[in-house]
């Protein structure tokens, strides 16, 4: 019993020393880049970086969103306005980005999109309701990974990609678990390809926070909206029941 309880205590000195050996030194001057920091956990990441230490660099996607967070966080704390469906936009944030760190590299990317998905049967949807998350939740964090990937091999930093764990649950129609099973594809292979440069690469799947992808007065709104331009055919195979239930 007594050596039970001996290796018990040696294997959790054994875990916290290991712990602790991973844990950032000397956060200061360690530039950290978060995507869609207006509101949920963009922005309550932005916020708890900043009084750790770090240099955060938060971009949002509105001017109001950006001049609230400066607002609760310390002058270190610099915004920038990104829109992840442009390629333009997402341009002027990296040249923002690369002038912030004066040439020191960037310490960690934490990409954090949920876009703007329709929730509804997939034949009720068209290509652009596909576009219109995909844009953002996946092509625009794929994109602006790729443009800041030099800054983060100067400093073997790392890419933290925040996904949606429900969204891995294929059990509707639409791109919102398009884009997190691609950026689940895109980190794994990132991951591996990053090692030669000492880059880390991780996923975090965190569970549904209250925004409007899971409002449910936005869900009704837009099966309304779907519903109501949808052609006979398509209306009259589900019947009116359907949408009611």
């Amino acid at each position: 019993l007594h050596i039970a309880i001996l290796a018990s205590i040696l294997s959790l000195i054994i875990y916290w020393l290991i712990r602790d050996s991973h844990r950032v030194r000397n956060l200061s001057g360690k530039h950290v880049f978060i995507t869609d920091c207006d509101t949920g956990l963009g922005k309550s990441l932005a916020k708890w970086l900043d009084k750790k230490g770090f240099c955060v660099i938060a971009a949002c996607a509105t001017e109001e969103g950006g001049q609230e967070l400066r607002l609760c966080s310390s002058l270190s704390l610099k915004t920038v306005n990104l829109n992840l469906a442009d390629s333009n936009s997402i341009a002027r944030a990296v040249v923002f980005v690369t002038e912030e760190t004066a040439g020191k590299g960037l310490f960690g990317l934490v990409s954090n999109a949920e876009g703007t998905a329709p929730v509804a049967p997939t034949d009720w949807l068209r290509i652009e309701d596909f576009r219109s998350v995909l844009d953002i939740s996946l092509l625009g964090l794929i994109e602006i990974t790729l443009k800041l990937l030099p800054l983060l091999k100067k400093t073997e930093g790392r890419v933290v990609n925040l996904i949606n764990a429900k969204g891995l649950m294929a059990f509707v129609g639409g791109g919102y678990s398009l884009s997190k099973w691609g950026m689940e594809a895109f980190s794994d292979i990132l991951r591996i390809e990053m090692q030669h440069f000492g880059v880390k690469v991780s996923i975090v799947e965190h569970g549904f926070l209250k925004t409007g992808v899971v409002n449910s007065d936005v869900i009704e709104r837009d099966l309304l909206r779907l519903w109501n331009r949808l052609t006979p055919e398509i209306r009259d195979s589900y019947g009116e029941k359907y949408f009611v239930e």
